[in-house]
């Protein structure tokens, strides 16, 4: 659903016809040097789409999921019935309202999965930019793993003057319509738009898409800038990729923000990839950014066209400007083969991808012949009132005005960027180096250790410190150095670059502390075979009474 149609149909249909949603809005500041352009939904689109009781992020997400429904025999009350969320900021729009706490993304998708019947806690995944992709990955896996028969995948993300400004602050946004691969290129627009995917671990009688592998990697490099070689996205296209012919794809569908550093990334990481001979595209010249929605519309899109014998060409590229020899087209590419490979990056130093096919030659057997399951090797525990390693206290002077500071200043204190960090990445921080303190050496690997941590409230705490600097009036000053923590996997991406970790990094939101819900993730993520260990737990930081740090360092320990 988006600004151009609210079926995959009518979208397609607005695509074929080169059509756009990009339109130039007026400032939320009421400067003019802030107006920007974006795709969203008209007020009369708004009127026909938004449902009582429900906010307008809450709205999309209701109205994608019950359409995507229609045609779907779902057993929407059975305890094998997934509800997964994807978005970055879900009702940011309406965090100065007093029951903001009650709209917090993990409390909305709780609200839309009862509302649908659905029985199982839901699990939001708030990855940045690859959310989408990251929900797919985590719905397949939980399917492989025996976890689920179906999953219920919807991203969305609206517009509001809190993103706007944010990407405004980091002068990331292009003043014209984005032109992706570009050697004129000025940045990015942003996008409003739901997109749902239904997955089965069941095979059905006949062909049909299936993500035969997924995979996340993160750049260890920078937590707003990519690898300028593409490491983290070269790795996660080879990993889904490892044993087919490359021949065989019919496209790569990129991210394509048409910021000079990700493009250039991502051209890069294709070439290292073997794939310059495949023909690439990208939708945000359509669609702009429409962040936790749009690894998914994408997917949708390229499933719907190349099923169709076509790739979409690419609005606003007129002429090469990236290093990396791509294959990329402003027209319609005819392609033949029947699957492609999907690519994702975002703040944090995350990437994504997924390699979808709709040929029977791929397909696997249901995932419950597949098990993974891991035992905890060292925990790290911090409360406001103390801390524990491996269940033993350690001194901390729990009267201090910041007790995050005093663990720093006594246990590591050689990583000046700490003072720099928010909240919830100092806890995430400080917690991480007592765990991986504890270490030993041959557990002591880059490469094969993961990060995937939960919590409740998100990024709440830097979200309000943000919003201050966006309030209009002579102090307005969105502040880029308090933005980019405004999505809570920011902590994760901390945690890969001190550390130099370049396999998966993930971050989900959950309605409370649900260590099933957790096990059955951390299960699930050791069936991406190249990892032999995970830093992750429970991480939350509302305010300076109310946070806690639970983080273990878990190994994997079966396989069936």
């Amino acid at each position: 659903m988006s600004p151009l149609g609210v079926t995959t149909a009518e979208n397609y249909k607005a695509l074929c016809e080169g059509r756009s949603a990009l339109t130039s809005y007026a400032s939320y500041s009421g400067r003019s040097d802030d107006d920007y352009v974006a795709s969203r939904f008209t007020p009369q689109q708004r009127q026909q789409l938004i449902v009582s009781g429900l906010t307008w992020f809450e709205s999309l997400l209701y109205q994608s999921v019950s359409r995507a429904l229609h045609d779907c025999h779902v057993d929407l009350s059975s305890p094998n019935t997934l509800f997964i969320v994807s978005t970055t900021k879900a009702n940011i729009d309406q965090l100065s309202a007093a029951d903001y706490g009650s709209l917090q993304p993990a409390e909305s998708a709780h609200r839309i999965a009862s509302l649908l019947g659905i029985n199982t806690p839901p699990l939001v995944v708030c990855n940045a930019c690859i959310s989408g992709v990251a929900a797919l990955v985590t719905a397949q896996r939980m399917l492989e793993n025996g976890c689920y028969d179906t999953a219920i995948v919807v991203g969305c993300d609206i517009i509001s003057h809190f993103a706007v400004s944010g990407f405004q602050s980091l002068k990331a946004l292009s003043p014209q319509p984005c032109r992706p691969f570009d050697i004129e290129r000025l940045g990015l627009n942003l996008g409003e738009a739901a997109a749902t995917l239904i997955l089965s671990a069941n095979k059905p009688e006949t062909d049909s898409w299936q993500i035969v592998r997924g995979a996340i990697r993160n750049d260890g490099y920078h937590i707003t800038s990519p690898s300028p070689k593409g490491e983290g996205c070269t790795t996660a296209i080879k990993y889904v990729t490892e044993g087919i012919d490359l021949a065989e794809l019919s496209a790569v569908n990129v991210h394509g923000t048409a910021t000079m550093y990700n493009d250039q990334m991502e051209s890069r990481a294709i070439v290292a990839s073997g794939l310059s001979a495949i023909p690439i595209n990208t939708l945000k010249g359509y669609y702009g950014h429409t962040l936790g929605a749009s690894g998914i519309l994408e997917t949708i899109i390229t499933m719907y066209s190349v099923s169709h014998g076509e790739l979409l060409g690419t609005r606003g590229f007129s002429e090469v400007g990236v290093s990396g020899k791509v294959r990329i087209s402003a027209n319609p590419i005819s392609v033949s083969k029947r699957s492609f490979v999907k690519i994702i990056s975002g703040f944090g130093g995350c990437n994504a991808a997924i390699y979808m096919n709709a040929s029977s030659d791929d397909r696997k057997d249901s995932g419950k012949n597949h098990s993974c399951d891991y035992n905890v090797v060292h925990s790290v525990k911090i409360i406001p009132s103390g801390a524990t390693i491996d269940g033993k206290q350690i001194e901390i002077d729990t009267s201090a005005n910041n007790i995050l500071v005093d663990i720093y200043k006594r246990y590591i204190g050689s990583y000046p960027k700490f003072y720099k960090m928010d909240r919830l990445s100092q806890l995430g921080f400080v917690a991480s180096e007592l765990l991986l303190n504890q270490d030993c050496p041959r557990l002591q690997q880059s490469a094969d250790r993961a990060v995937v941590l939960f919590n409740h409230s998100s990024s709440v705490w830097v979200d309000r410190e943000y919003a201050k600097s966006i309030t209009l009036g002579s102090g307005y000053f969105p502040s880029p150095s308090l933005f980019v923590y405004t999505l809570p996997n920011i902590v994760c991406g901390e945690i890969a670059v001190r550390n130099g970790f370049h396999s998966e990094t993930s971050f989900y939101i959950l309605p409370n502390k649900d260590e099933y819900m957790m096990h059955q993730v951390l299960a699930s993520t050791f069936l991406d075979d190249s990892l032999q260990s995970v830093l992750a737990g429970w991480i939350d930081y509302e305010d300076e009474s109310n946070f806690e740090s639970e983080l273990k360092l878990i190994v994997k320990s079966k396989r069936k």
